[in-house]
Formats: C-alpha cells, sequence, structure tokens
C-alpha cells in the first residue's frame, strides 16, 4: 500500500466516523516522518513529489543503510543509489530479496510493481564507460514507473552507430543523453529530435576533461536550443526529472 492509498483509508475512517479528528491528526504526525537518531525518514514524499524518498548511501555506513533499508521496506519500494559493495553485502545479509545493480551501484527492493506510467523514456550513452550512470537513470526510471531502454556507445566519434538507431531515438517521449570527454552527444541529437532532453555529463575522460566539468561546461553552452542538464554523473536525477515530464502525460489524458 502506498502513502495516497493510506491517507485515503484514513480519510475515509475519519469521514465514516471510526476514528475521530484529534485520533487522525495524531496518525498524520506520526507518519510523516520516522526518527532513527541519525536519519529523518520522510514518508509523505510521495504525496508531496509524486515517488517516496529515495536513500542516497554514499557517505552512510553500511549499518546506516540497512537500518533505513529496512524501515523504509515496510513501506512500499525501496530504492538506494550510491551503493558501494560492501554496503550491499551488508543490506543483503538482512534482506535476501534486495536485489543489486554493481554496474549502476543501486539497490532496490521491490514490494509491488510500479503501474507503467505513460510514455517511454530512451537513454542513449555516448560510451559504453558511460553504462554505470545508464545503468542508475535506468533503475531509477522502473522505479518510478516509467518504460526506460538503454541506446549504448553511439558517441561522435563512430556517429554513423547513432544514426543506425534514430527511429528508436524519435519514438521516444523523453531522452536522457549520457556522455563524457567533451559532452557532444547531446547537442547532436538535440538538432536531430524534437523530443525534450536531458543531459547527463559524466566524469569519463583525460585530463583537461576535469572530471567532467567539460562536459557540463559544453552541455550547458549548447548550440541546439531546449537542452535541460543535471550535475556530473547524475543519472538518478535526470530520471526523476524524465518521471515529472512524462507524469504530464497522465495529467493531461486526465484533464481530457
Amino acid at each position: 500500500m502506498n502513502d495516497q492509498q493510506e491517507l485515503r483509508e484514513l480519510l475515509q475512517q475519519i469521514r465514516d466516523g471510526r476514528m475521530n479528528v484529534e485520533q487522525g491528526m495524531q496518525v498524520l504526525r506520526n507518519q510523516m516522518v520516522q526518527d532513527l537518531g541519525h536519519t529523518k525518514i520522510d514518508l509523505h514524499r510521495e504525496l508531496r513529489n509524486g515517488f517516496p524518498e529515495v536513500i542516497y548511501a554514499e557517505g552512510k555506513t553500511p549499518r546506516q543503510v540497512g537500518e533505513i533499508f529496512g524501515h523504509m521496506r515496510a513501506h512500499g519500494n525501496v530504492l538506494a543509489t550510491r551503493v558501494t559493495s560492501k554496503t550491499a553485502e551488508h543490506v543483503l545479509s538482512l534482506f535476501p530479496d534486495a536485489c543489486y545493480d554493481p554496474l549502476g551501484r543501486t539497490l532496490t527492493h521491490v514490494h509491488e510493481e510500479p503501474s507503467p506510467g505513460r510514455g517511454k523514456t530512451v537513454i542513449v550513452t555516448a560510451g559504453t564507460s558511460d553504462l554505470g550512470v545508464a545503468h542508475e537513470a535506468r533503475t531509477t526510471c522502473r522505479m518510478l514507473g516509467i518504460p526506460a531502454t538503454i541506446v549504448s556507445d553511439v558517441g561522435v566519434a563512430g556517429i554513423h552507430r547513432l544514426f543506425d538507431q534514430m527511429e528508436h531515438l524519435r519514438q521516444a517521449t523523453v531522452l536522457i543523453v549520457i556522455a563524457g570527454m567533451e559532452g557532444a552527444l547531446a547537442s547532436v541529437i538535440g538538432g536531430l529530435v524534437d523530443k525534450p532532453i536531458i543531459a547527463v555529463p559524466t566524469s569519463v575522460g583525460y585530463g583537461a576533461h576535469f572530471a567532467g566539468l567539460a562536459a557540463l561546461l559544453g552541455m550547458l553552452a549548447s548550440c541546439a536550443s531546449g537542452i535541460s542538464v543535471v550535475n556530473i554523473d547524475n543519472g538518478f536525477g535526470a530520471a526523476c526529472a524524465a518521471c515529472r515530464i512524462t507524469r504530464l502525460l497522465g495529467q493531461k489524458d486526465h484533464a481530457d
């Protein structure tokens, strides 16, 4: 049961007289935040943002991640990002039904498969070295109920590889374009399709690439109009942006 269903049930109980207003207020206070001491879990984020809180595992100890993961899985699906193999091993020892993707460094628990939303997201990488970020984006999309596929290794050094995929790209609702080095792929695709593009610079590259800064600046300065850019290596953020865009389709259908 998700937050919206729980809130609807609570309001139904108050309306039917099975619970008074003060009791309802107390339930809401208890359900909004779960205080673990080191972490305060935002249990109502899905009500406000449309998707639940996600665990950012980097900087947290394996024990902290395991404790947060355990409390969140009692309320539904769980996604953790930037999870090291050591942390994953600890959490999996507690919850063997969780799933770890070492390439994308994501850890998930699926209590109930998210209802597939409208639209389709295509994730495009310039090189195979960008696949870790792409996997993070794809897993995030899946946990948010967004159908997503990956088109890999079609960067500008072999631009003919991209042209073979153009029909697939044009069928997308949203494109997430991931590139390191100078980040040119986002501009190229931006000049070829009429779909929203979320560009993700990566830290893949040599020396003067400055760990992704060159790609970030190149994407921000793109000649192709209307490209949105997220932070370096932020596949998660790109997927969340794609979710907000595709959700508008469902709202439009409901309004019609």
